[in-house]
């Protein structure tokens, strides 16, 4: 005969369901306790170190605990994603993402930490690469500069801020899709590679939008096309590299929010949530925007299918180019 479960025993049973239930609630309520650092794996100053602390100050107040810069600059930004990717996944580190976390696995023989290890959180927002020519050079259009590459094999060349770049790679994916053969010249970092370009010592390039839109402005360089799938709402008479005939060419200077794999639910959906609220501040989008960016959110989701998307096309690039470093 079955034994039948006393009052006491459905008692317990149901107050260690609610218990289990409730866990994950307390979790999200006791979290943040502390300070959060924000790993930047590059240098202070820069597009991406901007954007992190810019949101990482209103994240603050979001949370109420303060979120420290902690730069962390050094080969292509895998010093920092290394530092990030070796922490403890429980929210009190976390990583302000870039380009450099789906190009760095196509082009690197030995990272010093594996992909697997870090996770979007959300993405923020986007800044187009823009295609860049010296007005001197006549060209105005991105069919002139294709038309001239092809009468002139291996006689262009191209500017970059270095190798294994988004600005390297973004060129190389051009020559791909254009069918041209581009000589790359690469310089140590975009204001030597502007310079370059201004001095007419390349004909091309390829450059983040904050950092030109200056140039651009004054008149001293000609954007022939963004790199975006939208215009720009900083040049938006400026054509997309898909209206100028290259289908599908879509390639920019992302940054968001990653952390250690394995990050607690509760955790990354109330740190999701917080750095959506931020974004949506008028104040904050403009800020990005006055710096050439534009707010695009995207959550956990969604921001892993478009990395995987980047990851992907990056290997293809590197193979083509036969880009790789140690």
């Amino acid at each position: 005969m079955p034994l039948q479960p006393t009052k006491r025993t459905l008692m317990r049973a149901t107050a260690g369901a609610l218990l289990l239930l409730a866990a994950p609630l307390s979790m999200a309520q006791a979290w943040p306790a502390r300070p959060i650092r924000l790993v930047v794996p590059f240098p202070p100053g820069g597009l991406i170190d901007n954007m992190a602390r810019l949101v990482g100050s209103r994240l603050s107040q979001e949370l109420g605990q303060p979120v420290v810069i902690d730069n962390k600059p050094g080969a292509g930004g895998n010093v920092g994603a290394a530092e990030a990717a070796r922490a403890t996944a429980d929210g009190y580190t976390l990583l302000m993402a870039s380009p450099a976390l789906t190009i760095s696995p196509a082009i690197y023989k030995n990272l010093p930490y594996l992909p697997s290890q870090l996770a979007p959180v959300a993405l923020l927002g986007r800044v187009p690469n823009v295609l860049l020519v010296n007005p001197a050079s006549g060209i105005g259009k991105v069919q002139d500069l294709v038309g001239r590459a092809k009468a002139k094999p291996g006689q262009l060349n191209y500017a970059s801020n270095g190798n294994g770049t988004s600005l390297h790679l973004s060129a190389e994916l051009f020559k791909r899709r254009s069918e041209t053969f581009i000589t790359h010249v690469p310089y140590r970092g975009s204001a030597a590679a502007i310079t370059a370009l201004l001095s007419g010592e390349v004909d091309m390039m390829f450059d983040n939008l904050p950092s030109a839109i200056g140039q651009i402005q004054s008149g001293k360089l000609r954007a022939l096309a963004v790199t975006t799938a939208q215009r720009s709402t900083a040049l938006p008479d400026v054509p997309t590299l898909a209206e100028a005939g290259m289908d599908g060419f879509n390639v920019s200077a992302w940054f968001g929010v990653a952390a250690p794999a394995g990050l607690p639910a509760p955790v990354a959906t109330r740190l999701a949530d917080a750095l959506q609220k931020v974004v949506q501040q008028p104040e904050v989008a403009a800020a990005m925007q006055r710096q050439g960016a534009d707010p695009a959110f995207m959550d956990a989701a969604s921001a892993a299918a478009a990395l995987n998307a980047d990851a992907a096309q990056w290997k293809q690039v590197a193979a083509f180019a036969k880009i790789q470093l140690d």
